[in-house]
């Protein structure tokens, strides 16, 4: 029987919780169909926007959301996406499919939609095609409120009072797809740009996001960081699962065998190596800043489902998805005195997505459950947390190990404990005891989402998977005991 202990009294760090953040790009069917219909669709909506699908992203949980990209952001030119749609500039989004961008969708939309969400808002600026002066109007034209020809424009285009923007991007990946850039050159970029993102609103700071490394870029890191210091409040991390290693064949969504699932854990709980080793390394050259990490992309990446476009990134998403997600939620938490902010790739019908959508049909992929599952960490404070557990090696990456069990625990301002627990092997259950220091057990809960790794929802069964009551504990005076079983994600509510 594995030891689980939890103290109360070690308390760590408030979890942000925008650390359960999500990221909608114009790619795919992600923005239009997945999000925006059209105020003339015959799919219920708002204003354009699915009431299916904000609704079901409330009851989630959804903090903010990240937009125009990814890499089309650093191809986007805001003033094409405002004004009468009519005569709204169309493009071609050379990035994802090739296909013809309307931008019916823009600034305003884009507000909207996190107003109906009720989330906080995160923009990324166009370094890789734009120019310093399309920045300095684009966060003008959001958030000043006085006289100026930005602010004029706004209110001509129906919204005298500024917007609510919290976070700043200043690019996206500009070691790739935003400009191919050397980090030397991207850190004295940024210094540039982000001399002109304003605060503009009096007391208020606006959060800016320097772009990060890809994956283990530690150059990148410590050359960027080197270089922007206080003038960022953030470096963001890019990080995809990608089970087989090889981007040209990356292995598929549904169709997998058990050391292809064992090498897809393995690979995500990789981002436990990664936070540390970037935390570490900001800590190494700007000892004093305490730079926070975003890592506002990451996720699984799989081949496209076969018949789409492959520009579109549409994949299912089964159990495997759900442990990646759960495993590394709880690696976030564990990190929450260094991590603002985690965007998962990409909210509707691409990647690693939390709902899909046909239509007018919608459903909730196993992602979701484990997403609104642990929604009660946000805001809440780590607490002190250790589990014994076996180790699982994948045959595929040269025997390299990963915990069976990865946990993290959080305490409300009540008092109430909430512990998530993903067990990783997809056959084995687990047996734990779990104590709690100092404390007398009242009641616990649980709930689960829990079976065998290939399952999925689909449009013909959109029920198949989903979160239950959880009866496999026994309470004790300290705690409780509990088996936890193969492939799933339980959290126990601990009064």
């Amino acid at each position: 029987m594995e030891k689980y202990l939890i103290n109360p009294n070690q308390k760590i760090a408030k979890i942000n919780k925008d650390i359960y953040g999500h990221f909608s790009e114009h790619l795919g069917r992600c923005i239009y169909e997945g999000i925006y219909v059209g105020e003339n669709s015959k799919i219920p909506n708002v204003n354009g926007m699915r009431c299916d699908v904000v609704n079901a992203l409330k009851e989630m949980g959804i903090p903010v959301l990240r937009w125009p990209g990814g890499c089309f952001a650093d191809e986007y030119h805001w003033k094409d996406g405002i004004g009468p749609k009519k005569d709204r500039k169309h493009m071609v989004n050379t990035h994802w499919g090739g296909v013809v961008e309307d931008n019916s969708f823009g600034t305003h939309e884009y507000f909207e939609l996190c107003r109906q969400l009720g989330c906080d808002t995160y923009v990324n600026g166009n370094v890789g095609s734009g120019t310093v002066q399309e920045m300095n109007e684009w966060v003008e034209y959001m958030t000043f409120d006085g006289v100026s020809p930005m602010a004029k424009l706004r209110e001509q285009n129906g919204s005298k009072e500024p917007f609510d923007l919290k976070y700043f991007g200043v690019g996206n990946e500009s070691w790739g797809c935003g400009g191919q850039m050397e980090p030397e050159y991207y850190a004295n970029l940024y210094r540039r740009y982000n001399t002109y993102c304003r605060d503009y609103k009096q007391g208020e700071h606006l959060l800016r996001i320097a772009c990060g490394p890809n994956v283990d870029d530690y150059n990148w890191t410590k050359k960027v960081a080197e270089r922007v210091k206080w003038r960022t409040d953030g470096i963001s991390l890019h990080y995809y699962t990608v089970p087989t290693g090889q981007w040209h064949n990356k292995g598929g969504a549904t169709v997998f065998d058990n050391n292809e699932y064992i090498s897809t854990i393995y690979k995500a709980y990789r981002m436990e190596e990664l936070v540390k080793n970037h935390i570490a390394m900001l800590d190494s050259v700007a000892p004093n800043e305490n730079m926070k990490l975003i890592v506002d992309e990451w996720g699984t990446w799989f081949d496209v489902e076969p018949g789409t476009n492959p520009g579109f990134l549409y994949q299912q998403n089964t159990m495997r998805d759900a442990i990646v997600a759960g495993l590394t939620l709880n690696i976030f938490n564990k990190h929450a005195d260094r991590i603002m902010m985690a965007n998962i790739a990409q909210t509707v019908n691409v990647l690693q997505s939390v709902i899909l959508t046909d239509g007018e049909k919608m459903i909730k992929t196993p992602t979701y459950f484990v997403f609104k599952m642990y929604k009660e960490h946000q805001d809440n404070t780590l607490i002190g947390s250790y589990i014994t557990t076996d180790k699982i090696k994948s045959k595929n990456d040269g025997d390299r190990e990963f915990p069976q069990l990865v946990e993290s625990a959080s305490i409300d301002e009540n008092g109430v404990i909430y512990s998530t627990i993903t067990n990783t092997s997809a056959t084995k259950a687990a047996k734990i005891k779990c104590q709690i220091a100092d404390r007398k057990v009242k009641s616990v809960k649980a709930e689960i989402l829990s079976g065998e790794c290939h399952d999925k929802n689909d449009f013909d069964n959109s029920d198949a998977v989903k979160t239950v009551e959880f009866d496999g504990f026994r309470k004790l005076s300290d705690g409780f005991t509990a088996t936890i079983p193969a492939c799933s994600v339980v959290k126990f509510t601990i009064e």
